[in-house]
C-alpha cells in the first residue's frame, strides 16, 4: 500500500534520528481548554487519533514522554491507558524533568523532540533537536518551531507530529501495511 502522506524532505531529515518525544498536554494533547464539573473536577477531551499515534511510536522504539505543569486523575488515566510511562506531573521547570527522562533513558538532546504550545515550553523546544508546535501555539511558540502542525492542539497536532517521525523513522510504511490487510 502506497502512503498518502507527504513532508517535505528537508523536514524529515531534520526529523531523523529522535528516540524521544517530550509533549505538552493542555493545549497540545487537549484543545487547552478547561472544563470544571460542579465538584470542581477538571474534564478534559483528548483525542483518539492523537492516542493512536502514541501508540506508534512505542512501536517503532521512539519513547513518548509526558511534562504538564497540571495534574489530574483523567490525564493519569489517560496516559496509563495509552502506556505512557515517563511522565512528570505538575511540573512548571519543565526542562530539568526533561533532562531526568533522557539521563534515565541514556539519550541525548540531539535525540530528542518537543511539542509545546506556549511560553512554559520554550526551555524544551530550543534544547530538543527538533520542536513543534499545534497550529493554535503562541505565536513566540511557533517561531522557534522546525514544525507548526495544520491540526490544532487536541484536535490531531499530536498525530500529525507522530506521523511525521514515523515516516523520517522509516517505520511508517511498515505499520501501516499492518493496518492493510
Amino acid at each position: 500500500m502506497q502512503p498518502a502522506i507527504h513532508f517535505d524532505p528537508a523536514l524529515l531529515l531534520k526529523a531523523q534520528g529522535i528516540r524521544i518525544v517530550f509533549f505538552d498536554v493542555d493545549g497540545v494533547l487537549t484543545d487547552g481548554g478547561l472544563l470544571y464539573s460542579e465538584s470542581g473536577e477538571t474534564l478534559k477531551r483528548f483525542n483518539t487519533l492523537d492516542g493512536h499515534g502514541l501508540k506508534l511510536l512505542q512501536k517503532a522504539g521512539i519513547t513518548p514522554a509526558v511534562i504538564t505543569g497540571r495534574d489530574s486523575k483523567p490525564l493519569r488515566n489517560r496516559l496509563e491507558a495509552l502506556g505512557v510511562v515517563h511522565t512528570h506531573f505538575a511540573t512548571e521547570d519543565k526542562a530539568p524533568a526533561a533532562e531526568k527522562t533522557l539521563q534515565a533513558l541514556g539519550l541525548q538532546w540531539n535525540q530528542a523532540a518537543a511539542m509545546g504550545d506556549d511560553w512554559p515550553d520554550l526551555p524544551l523546544l530550543r534544547r530538543a533537536a527538533f520542536a513543534a508546535a499545534p497550529a493554535n501555539a503562541h505565536v513566540e511558540v511557533q517561531a522557534v518551531a522546525h514544525h507548526v502542525t495544520r491540526a490544532q492542539g487536541g484536535s490531531g497536532a499530536v498525530r500529525e507530529l507522530c506521523d511525521l517521525l514515523l515516516v523520517a523513522s522509516g517505520h511508517y510504511v511498515d505499520l501501516l501495511a499492518g493496518f492493510s490487510h
